[in-house]
């Protein structure tokens, strides 16, 4: 009976398996450049998967099934499983979707079951109307070295517009597409010859990839070599802090989260981050936590908690965390948005302006009638191409983005005047005034230094008017030139390297990305010497002030946006510990390190000053925290991953020999629900810079 029951049961393994298929293969784009982050899911099931950083995917289904690829800004594809184990597939553009949406406020929703008051915009209407041959007629030949595209309809334009992208190949090694702006830019006495081949021809040569031409040039030196021109900030780690010499830490907050995003593309082209790529306190910020609202009269609740550090014994780890107060949409006040796009020359390739241009879409199909935008557009001049227009005027807003098109110089300090000057014209006062800047940071015309665009950017300072720095591309993005924009602009900074990443800002977190809840907010922690020897505050290397700076209310500071989330982590050496990183310092003769007893109980106390949006003078918010240590909870734990992560890409001192694999533990013990995905994203980022982790399936 026992062996009869074994048989029975292997024969329904052998019988299931059987009717089970290993289905693997890769997702590009339509120009053919792999996807990571598509929804791979077998038709009628939960079963899901997603690529990764290659595009590459691998699924197990039943036999017979049907595979959906989907991808925001993409059509769907559905692909019905026949003999083949190896399915690559290229998803299209679905210019439709990003058209057409129903919009209740601020907020998207299905069409069915809809009351109040909706807006709908299709883009065959948009097509069918005249505003687009009329903006045209208007705009040509008014703007010196911005170019218009003549009335095509959108799908054919994008055709023709891959026609004029060829291959490069440079003393006779192809380029990369997302490097031709590069290679545009060599200078003619660098070049030894340069010879255009026609599609036909340069097919024949080349293969499919010159299937729209070929640009073959030979340089003087005959051994060029593709040099990526991004700049950063330096930044020098912050060390450990006596607390008797030093005993207060100052900084500003920081709600930016374009460090992360641009980490995240190195690593899925698979290339090596450069150190001063990496803002661990955008790394951390970039994901939700779970804060609670705030009670009071403040815009923001605050909270802390202490807990043993995972990389080292002898520490503990602090978590600072605020939380900004979310509003509904509705409550939002009337917004005055001024897109300044960059359409230089730079800003051709197709991770630049036309994933600008689908990223600024979904922005626009979250406008209400009362909200205002205009556009101004820069390459070797700037101009304006779309005077202020109700958000409820969808289409004609579309129509003057699809019609950009990029080339030329970039004379990025003009536009950023001009646009300046037309949000002053249109100021809403109590609304949101707002320049939303969208460029690669590549300036060559006019200002264009880092020092230049503070200089010019803290001129505007006071006009009430805010910024939104956005970056795009690659190769030759200038993340420093962009973050002193913002920085100074009383605005954020993001970083777009796909439709996923513009659907978090402009969708999931549109309120804090363009709503100024408090601004110019500072914290000042003053740690217990009783009960601290030392400390150093994780990140924020290039957002600490002096301590005096702090109730100087003409010192700037960060902003804090609806719904925004900030948190801060500090290492500390608890006093009587001994620990390496504890420097010894001589005896102070005339300075009392004694502790009042009073506060014995004191850990630390934590200040805020913050101002309101439109207000002069800071208001402070006191918090202390008692010397209660506690277990990690599952956000504290998926922070500490994060911060670990960057502090190994750093090449932190302060790590004590941790590998990756404490990275994905930390992250997987504290994933929690994880709603969107996004921590799950990090922990295969984590793997994929550890190719043992992937194939070990850890």
């Amino acid at each position: 009976m026992k062996n009869a029951t074994f048989l029975f049961f292997l024969f329904y393994s052998m019988l299931l398996s059987s009717q089970q298929v290993k289905i693997s293969g890769i997702v590009s784009d339509h120009a053919g450049y792999p996807m990571p982050g598509v929804n791979v899911m077998e038709k009628g099931t939960t079963n899901v998967t997603q690529t990764d950083f290659d595009g590459h995917y691998a699924i197990i289904v039943s036999e017979g099934a049907e595979l959906a690829f989907s991808y925001i800004g993409c059509k769907n594809l559905t692909v019905k499983i026949r003999e083949s184990v190896v399915v690559n597939v290229s998803l299209e553009e679905d210019h439709e979707a990003l058209e057409e949406v129903v919009v209740v406020g601020y907020a998207t929703s299905k069409r069915s079951f809809l009351t109040g008051s909706v807006t709908r915009v299709r883009g065959n209407r948009t097509r069918k109307r005249n505003s687009q041959n009329n903006m045209n007629s208007l705009l040509q030949g008014r703007i010196s070295g911005v170019a218009i595209s003549g009335a095509i309809p959108q799908e054919k334009k994008e055709k023709h517009k891959k026609v004029t992208t060829p291959l490069y190949i440079v003393d006779g090694v192809p380029i990369k597409k997302q490097y031709n702006s590069i290679v545009q830019n060599l200078k003619s006495e660098n070049i030894d010859s340069r010879k255009e081949l026609k599609a036909s021809e340069a097919k024949s040569l080349y293969g499919a990839d010159a299937r729209y031409g070929c640009i073959v040039i030979q340089t003087v030196k005959g051994n060029y070599v593709i040099e990526e021109d991004e700049n950063y900030a330096q930044i020098t780690e912050n060390q450990f802090q006596n607390v008797n010499v030093n005993p207060l830490s100052t900084f500003s907050i920081d709600v930016d989260k374009a460090a992360y995003s641009n980490i995240r593309r190195f690593i899925n082209n698979g290339k090596a981050v450069p150190i001063d790529a990496v803002k661990i306190e955008e790394m951390i910020n970039y994901f939700d936590y779970d804060y609670p609202q705030p009670t009071a009269e403040h815009p923001f609740s605050v909270n802390t908690e202490v807990a043993q550090t995972p990389w080292n014994v002898d520490t503990k780890l602090v978590r600072i965390g605020l939380q900004g107060k979310e509003h509904l949409n509705e409550e939002l006040p009337a917004s005055n948005l001024t897109f300044l796009i960059d359409v230089s020359g730079s800003m051709s390739a197709g991770n630049k302006l036309p994933l600008l241009k689908s990223a600024f879409k979904l922005l626009v199909n979250q406008l209400r009638e009362k909200d205002r935008v205009s556009i101004v557009v820069y390459a070797g001049a700037a101009g304006v191409v779309l005077e202020p227009t109700s958000g409820n005027n969808k289409e004609k807003i579309m129509s003057a983005l699809n019609n950009l098109e990029a080339g030329g110089s970039t004379a990025g300090g003009e536009g950023i005047q001009l646009a300046y000057k037309l949000a002053e014209k249109n100021f809403k006062k109590n609304g949101n005034n707002r320049v939303i800047l969208a460029t690669d940071g590549d300036f060559n015309v006019g200002l264009s230094s880092d020092k230049d665009m503070e200089d010019l950017i803290v001129e505007k300072h006071e006009s009430g008017v805010f910024l939104s720095v956005l970056g795009f591309g690659m190769g030759n993005y200038k993340d420093s030139k962009l973050e002193t924009l913002a920085d100074k602009g009383n605005g954020n900074h993001g970083y777009i390297d796909t439709m996923q990443e513009a659907q978090k800002l402009f969708g999931k977190e549109f309120g804090g990305t363009l709503f100024t809840i408090a601004k110019d907010v500072k914290l000042q922690v003053e740690f217990n010497p009783a009960k601290v020897k030392s400390y150093r505050l994780i990140g924020y290397e290039n957002r600490l002030l002096a301590d005096e700076d702090f109730i100087d209310d003409t010192k700037d500071a960060g902003e804090l946006g609806s719904g925004h989330k900030v948190t801060a982590l500090y290492e500390i050496i608890e006093t009587g510990v001994t620990s390496a990183y504890d420097k010894e310092i001589p005896a102070l003769k005339y300075t009392n390190n004694t502790s009042d007893t009073g506060f014995s109980d004191e850990l630390f106390t934590v200040k805020f000053r913050y101002k309101k949006p439109d207000g002069k003078k800071s208001i402070e918010l006191v918090h202390v925290q008692n010397s209660n240590f506690q277990e990690m909870t599952k956000d504290f734990q998926f922070a500490t991953a994060v911060a670990l992560f960057g502090q190994q890409i750093r090449n932190s001192a302060f790590i004590n020999k941790t590998s990756y694999k404490n990275v994905i533990e930390l992250a997987e013990n504290g994933r929690g629900e994880d709603k969107n995905g996004y921590r799950a994203e990090f922990i295969r980022l984590v793997k994929s810079v550890n190719g043992k982790l992937v194939t070990d399936n850890y």
